[in-house]
């Protein structure tokens, strides 16, 4: 049965929709909270955003128009119950009210530390358009969230996501996985500010802080380390490849060396520019003569390796699936199983003493992906930690900063995460994290 007769099933038996709370109306909410209006049995209740105009915007071009925009806190649990659509300025505001799922559009890395949470102790499930805090204290949050008995995702969509689809794919039809990832449709700069890219910005409809965090590499790296996190593959160098590649050739390029292929190990996450995006792919790997033959008179090329490919990604549209397999599933989409890969904080430019971080996408740091056994040794900063921090020595461009370069802010909710998710790699109990307040964590 599909999700929308599910959907149309469940509203029946409780005599309303599957409630949806949102964080962020940008390009990415706003198509979010349109399409979701299109699916029957699922509903935006909610949405908040620092201005909260958008927020209304969002519901009007979805065709609602009787928005609260103000109100005590009952008023607006009361209109959420009714099917009144409700405006906020305060994401936490969204854990006190009836919703289901929460859904965080926002993008920052702290604001979707802070929402998941204080979402998870409050009995919601956590759905994430934003890979960026994933990547940084995503493994904590899912084994939070399983503790408390809700759901922690990473919405479809998104690259990962629907590249970790292929993956269990290729392994569940019995062929080893080679390399998983994307195409980048954009040449590698890691130099890119929003300054350097406001003029495409401005002609792409797009946020120059977003356009430069495409460009600058630093998305490609954050979706391809949560990849390997959910899927149990590795990073088998920083920064990963990046060649340039054909669909056609994928097979060819992505294999590992000793057969001519660019990949110093197998079952690694890589990336590539040229005609591949928006698509992701899977080598897989079968050497079996029958399987051999068998996939050749399919069409599927000689052999051994050969290309899984899926040629779109449709980001917001098709992020409302992840809210129905949280609800009717129990199960996320996309989810830390393990921590193999971090992204790296690097100097964008000569940084100086006393100079502070501005973070994704900004004019001081870029991401690179590393493997997470090298980020601990060298002391190295994950890039979601980087904004607010403190420069505490020159350093020149290009510089993979440790902790002896800069000082994080300890004061915000992301790093307090951070630091307990070291502590439960590192080992400890987890019981000893509860008076943390982590209630509901696993022994």
């Amino acid at each position: 049965m599909s999700y929308v007769d599910r959907l149309r099933a469940r509203e029946r038996e409780l005599g309303r929709p599957v409630r949806v709370g949102l964080v962020g109306a940008g390009q990415m909410g706003l198509g979010f909270v349109v399409q979701t209006g299109r699916i029957p049995g699922m509903a935006i209740a909610a949405i908040a955003d620092i201005a909260p105009e958008r927020g209304v915007r969002a519901f009007h071009r979805a065709g609602r128009d009787d928005v609260l925009t103000d109100g005590v806190r009952a008023d607006l649990a009361t209109a959420v119950e009714t099917g009144r659509p409700v405006v906020v300025d305060d994401a936490l505001a969204l854990t006190a009210l009836p919703i289901d799922v929460i859904v965080d559009a926002s993008g920052v890395p702290e604001v979707g530390a802070q929402v998941a949470f204080a979402g998870l102790l409050a009995g919601k499930d956590i759905a994430l358009l934003n890979v960026e805090c994933d990547v940084t204290v995503g493994l904590l949050l899912s084994t939070m969230a399983s503790g408390l008995g809700r759901v922690y995702t990473v919405c479809r969509g998104d690259e990962p996501v629907e590249c970790k689809a292929l993956v269990d794919y290729a392994r569940d039809i019995g062929f080893t996985v080679v390399c998983a990832g994307k195409g980048k449709n954009n040449p590698l700069d890691p130099a890119a500010t929003p300054a350097s890219v406001a003029e495409r910005a401005a002609a792409k409809g797009m946020n120059p802080h977003m356009l430069a965090s495409f460009v600058d590499g630093s998305k490609t790296m954050i979706e391809m380390a949560a990849l390997a996190n959910a899927a149990d593959l590795q990073v088998s160098r920083r920064g990963m490849t990046g060649p340039r590649s054909t669909v056609d050739e994928l097979n060819a390029v992505f294999r590992p060396e000793s057969a001519g292929g660019v990949l110093q190990a197998s079952g690694v996450v890589d990336y590539c520019t040229g005609p591949v995006a928006p698509g992701v792919f899977v080598i897989g790997h079968r050497d079996d003569p029958v399987v051999v033959d068998e996939m050749a008179y399919l069409g599927m090329g000689s052999g051994p390796y050969y290309t899984f490919y899926r040629p779109f990604h449709l980001a917001s549209v098709e992020a409302p699936l992840s809210v129905a397999e949280a609800v009717l599933d129990r199960r996320p989409s996309l989810a830390p199983v393990t921590w193999n890969a971090e992204v790296l904080a690097v100097a964008k430019r000569d940084l100086r003493r006393g100079e502070s971080i501005d973070g994704i996408g900004g004019e001081t740091v870029y991401g690179l992906t590393d493997t997470a056994r090298a980020a601990r040794e060298g002391g190295f900063v994950p890039l979601g930690l980087a904004a607010g921090a403190r420069v505490l020595r020159d350093v020149p461009a290009g510089t993979v900063l440790s902790a002896a370069d800069i000082a994080v802010d300890e004061t915000t909710t992301i790093a307090a995460l951070r630091r307990l998710q070291d502590r439960l790699l590192a080992g400890e109990p987890a019981e000893s994290l509860v008076p943390h307040g982590l209630v509901g964590i696993p022994a």
